[in-house]
């Protein structure tokens, strides 16, 4: 079965969208990896600091422009959690920079192979070599 250029040029317009929106669903990822990593390092500082603390220390949680004071343990919990919350979330957006990865090489390949198939369609057929005259 034979496809028509203006088949394979089509096929190559939507494969090319398809890519552009996987280069940007990619890039909304790393994104997201990275805050996800500022917000890792903001928490792990703010758990070091709480382990420095004495059981005297008083722990204030800022709720708008007003310091309320909390409880110190419950402060240490809330930071754990974030913690994990963070981890489980970054390997959650690992996973997915994996698979975008892997379908946006997948469709660089076929953007290639598309558009081979349209440069060989475009060459004319190779005309027969003259045949040599006897003399």
């Amino acid at each position: 079965m034979s496809v028509s250029p203006q088949q394979l040029q089509d096929r190559l317009q939507a494969a090319s969208a398809e890519y552009q929106k996987l280069q940007n669903d990619l890039s909304t990822a790393v994104d997201a990896r990275q805050r996800l990593d500022a917000q890792r390092s903001e928490n792990e500082i703010v758990k070091k600091e709480f382990d420095s603390l004495s059981p005297n220390n008083t722990v204030y949680k800022q709720i708008g422009p007003v310091l309320v004071e909390q409880d110190q343990a419950e402060a240490k919990a809330n930071v754990k959690t974030r913690l994990d919350f963070i981890g489980s979330e970054i390997k959650r957006i690992e996973t997915q920079l994996a698979e975008l990865g892997e379908k946006s090489e997948k469709k660089k390949i076929e953007i290639v192979d598309l558009q081979t198939q349209l440069q060989r369609l475009a060459q004319p057929a190779a005309a027969p070599a003259p045949a040599a005259i006897a003399a």
